[in-house]
């Protein structure tokens, strides 16, 4: 498997370690982890410190150019509000770890000319499965369902 979504997945294991939602992310720039984070939703009290926001924040000002030529990974596929900063800052790829138990805005993030590769990473798909099945209600009302 490729470094960064292993990065990206040890996130998600700190962030269940922590008591919170197991989503991680990083950010990678010519090869290089620049922000890495995870759902500290819970941890922080926070409205939006999911993964992608977190890792963003983390890897804090860059230039527009920066961002021209970044990676986004995540274990899951990022919802409306990650996937709107994505498209904000213009990071051209994002490799998300799966998409089969959440599914952001995928085909509007592709129609927006961001390349968009799915890993169906078991590991991924596994992390999420048990932590919706032990945890429903946090799950929902971190994606902003009743």
């Amino acid at each position: 498997m490729d470094e960064f979504m292993q990065a990206a997945i040890e996130e998600a294991r700190q962030g269940l370690v922590e008591g919170g939602i197991p989503i991680g992310s990083v950010l990678v720039i010519d090869g290089k982890i620049v922000g890495r984070g995870h759902n500290r939703r819970v941890q922080k009290g926070s409205a939006i410190l999911h993964a992608e926001m977190d890792c963003l924040e983390n890897a804090g000002r860059l230039t527009a150019k920066d961002y021209q030529r970044a990676v986004l990974y995540s274990t899951l596929s990022p919802c409306d509000m990650c996937s709107g900063t994505a498209l904000l800052y213009k990071i051209p790829k994002i490799v998300i770890g799966e998409n089969r138990t959440f599914q952001g805005p995928e085909d509007y993030v592709r129609s927006r000319g961001v390349e968009l590769v799915i890993l169906n990473n078991q590991e991924c798909i596994q992390l999420m499965r048990d932590f919706i099945a032990a945890r429903p209600e946090l799950w929902n009302e971190d994606i902003g369902e009743d």
